[in-house]
């Protein structure tokens, strides 16, 4: 069987949003106890990340040292029509992931003790995010 869902995530500025309790959510209310969550952001500028769920500073560490690779205005860039952020942005989500596969157990995806499933913003102004979210099992 296979059931897809596009969720929406409103994001407030560049920060990493927690979404495994809509994700979780998803594969309940489509009665999945076994398979592959497939989720994918529908954007250029946002990503998804697996990542440590129990302290916060390892995501704040990750947007510092993202901020040093790819920082905002840098003079490198040509394509800055919606701001400093824009390239910047763009980069960041090619460098992380758009999509992540996570499998399903016993109703629910099977992560790791400490890994949640993120949605990383990286522009610095609100943004609506699409994520698409295929669940294929039974």
């Amino acid at each position: 069987m296979v059931v897809q869902e596009r969720v929406q995530i409103q994001t407030q500025d560049r920060n990493t949003y927690d979404i495994t309790n809509r994700v979780v959510e998803v594969i309940s209310q489509a009665g999945f106890t076994t398979g592959i969550c497939q989720l994918f952001i529908q954007h250029t500028s946002a990503s998804l990340i697996l990542c440590e769920n129990a302290d916060p500073t390892v995501r704040s560490d990750l947007e510092r040292i993202m901020a040093r690779l790819v920082p905002d205005g840098d003079p490198l860039f040509d394509h800055t029509m919606e701001g400093p952020d824009d390239m910047p942005a763009h980069i960041r989500s090619i460098l992380t992931k758009m999509d992540l596969s996570v499998p399903i157990r016993q109703g629910r995806p099977a992560l790791g003790t400490w890994q949640g499933i993120y949605l990383w913003e990286h522009r610095t102004h609100p943004h609506q995010r699409q994520v698409m979210i295929t669940l294929y099992g039974e």
